[in-house]
C-alpha cells in the first residue's frame, strides 16, 4: 500500500509541474514563441518527466561525449597557447547568454534558446574554419559532397550519438549559420521531418538561403555573431595579431563601440528594439550595416590574417595523413587502430549510425570529432615511432 501511495503522489506531482509549466508557457510567452509541447521527435525513445522537451535536450547535448570535446577545441586562433582566448566551449556559453537575454526581452522560450545555442558549434572540427575547408575537400575527393559544420552537428546529435532530440533544436543547430549577415530574418515555420531532411541535402549541394523554423532558433543565429564579434577583436589584440580597436572603421566604432562589452550591449539593445512583439528578428538598417562592415574588417584583419594561415600546409598534411590511415585501418580491419578503440567499439556510439556509414563516412566523423590536441596526438602516433621501456610479454609501454 505504501509503494501505491508513494506511486499516486509522484504521478500527481509529475501532473503539477507539467501543468505549471504548461500554464507559464501560456500566459508569459509571446504568440510568437515556440510552446515545449510543438516539439517533434524522431522517436520518442525516452519516457517523459518533469523537464519540458526543450530543457530535456539541452540536458541531453550537455551529457553527449561530443559537448565534453568543446573544451580543447578552437574558436579561432589554433596553434596559440593562451589561457585567456576564447574557445569553443566559451563560444557556446556566450552565445547561450546573449541569445537568452535577447529571448527573455521578447518573450521567448529560453528552454529552446539554451538547447539550440548549446548545440550549435558540435559539429566544428580541429583547427577551426581551416581545418574545416581542409576537411571538405577531403570529403568532395572520396565522394562524400561538401563538409559543414551545421550539417555535421545534426548528424552528430542525431545519428551519430543518436540524442533524439527535437527538430525545433535540430533545426536551429543545422541554421545558425552565423557567418552569413542578415539585417532581418523571419522563420520558416512550414518543416517536418522530411523537409528538415531535405534541406540538410539542399544545403550540402549549396543552399544557402534557409532560415530557423523557431523566433529562437533566428535568435541564436544573430547572438552567434554578437559573440564572436568584439571576443574575437579582444583575443587579437591579446595576442598581438591588431594593435588595438582603434583600427576598427569609424562607423563602427561610433555605431556599436570598440570594447566587447559595448558591442554585446549595443547590439542586443537595437534587436530587442527592432523585434519586439514581431514575428520577425531584425536590426535596425544603420546598425546592419555597420555589423556587416565589423564582420567585413575582422575576415581581413583577423581570420584571413598571414599568420593565422601560416602553417596551413602541414595542417593540410596531417589531415590527408590521417584520413588515408584510418581508412586503410578500416579496410584492413586493424582493431588496434585508434579508431576501433575510441570510436567504433565504445559504448556511446549509435550502432544503428556504424551498421549504415561507409568507411568514408566513419572516417570523416570520427576526425571531425577530433579536438585539437587529440587530433595532434593522433598524428604523432602515427608518424613517428615508438619508443619502449621493454619488450617483456604484457610489459611493452610507450615512454
Amino acid at each position: 500500500m505504501k509503494d501505491k501511495y508513494r506511486k499516486k503522489i509522484k504521478r500527481d506531482l509529475e501532473k503539477k509541474i507539467k501543468s505549471y509549466i504548461a500554464t507559464r508557457e501560456i500566459e508569459c510567452l509571446s504568440n510568437f514563441a515556440s510552446k515545449s509541447d510543438d516539439g517533434l521527435r524522431r522517436k520518442q525513445k525516452y519516457t517523459d518527466d518533469i523537464r519540458a522537451k526543450y530543457s530535456r535536450d539541452a540536458d541531453r547535448i550537455a551529457h553527449t561525449h561530443a559537448y565534453s570535446r568543446y573544451i580543447d577545441k578552437t574558436q579561432v586562433f589554433f596553434l596559440v597557447d593562451n589561457d585567456h582566448i576564447t574557445h569553443r566551449v566559451l563560444h557556446v556559453q556566450l552565445v547561450s547568454k546573449i541569445a537568452r537575454t535577447i529571448g527573455r526581452s521578447l518573450k521567448l522560450n529560453e528552454d529552446l534558446i539554451e538547447a539550440i545555442s548549446l548545440g550549435h558549434d558540435i559539429g566544428h572540427v580541429p583547427f577551426g574554419h581551416l581545418g574545416e575547408t581542409i576537411l571538405s575537400d577531403l570529403c568532395k575527393k572520396h565522394e562524400l559532397g561538401r563538409f559543414l559544420h551545421n550539417v555535421q552537428g545534426v548528424q552528430c546529435l542525431d545519428k551519430i550519438e543518436e540524442c533524439d532530440l527535437t527538430l525545433q533544436v535540430l533545426d536551429g543547430i543545422l541554421c545558425h549559420n552565423g557567418e552569413v549577415h542578415n539585417q532581418s530574418l523571419k522563420p520558416n515555420r512550414d518543416k517536418d521531418w522530411v523537409k528538415f531532411d531535405e534541406e540538410i541535402k539542399d544545403i550540402k549541394r549549396g543552399e544557402k538561403k534557409y532560415v530557423p523554423m523557431t523566433l529562437e532558433g533566428c535568435v541564436v543565429r544573430f547572438a552567434d555573431t554578437i559573440a564572436y564579434l568584439g571576443r574575437d577583436i579582444q583575443d587579437a589584440i591579446e595576442i598581438g595579431l591588431i594593435n588595438d580597436a582603434s583600427e576598427v572603421p569609424e562607423r563602427c566604432r561610433e555605431n556599436i563601440g570598440i570594447k566587447n562589452d559595448e558591442i554585446i550591449n549595443s547590439l542586443i539593445i537595437d534587436i530587442v528594439e527592432n523585434s519586439y512583439g514581431q514575428n520577425y528578428i531584425s536590426y535596425s538598417k544603420e546598425i546592419s550595416d555597420s555589423v556587416e562592415e565589423y564582420k567585413q574588417f575582422n575576415y581581413e584583419h583577423i581570420y584571413e590574417n598571414a599568420k593565422i594561415i601560416a602553417e596551413q600546409e602541414k595542417i593540410e598534411g596531417m589531415y590527408r595523413t590521417l584520413f588515408q590511415k584510418f581508412l586503410e585501418a578500416l579496410e584492413e580491419k586493424d582493431e588496434s587502430s585508434r579508431i576501433y578503440e575510441h570510436f567504433m567499439n565504445v559504448s556511446w556510439i549509435s550502432g544503428e549510425y556504424l551498421d549504415i556509414s561507409t568507411s568514408e563516412e566513419t572516417v570523416r566523423d570520427y576526425i571531425a570529432g577530433m579536438t585539437d590536441r587529440y587530433f595532434e596526438r593522433g598524428f604523432k602516433e602515427i608518424i613517428l615511432p615508438k619508443r619502449v621501456t621493454t619488450f617483456r610479454k604484457g610489459e611493452v609501454s610507450s615512454v
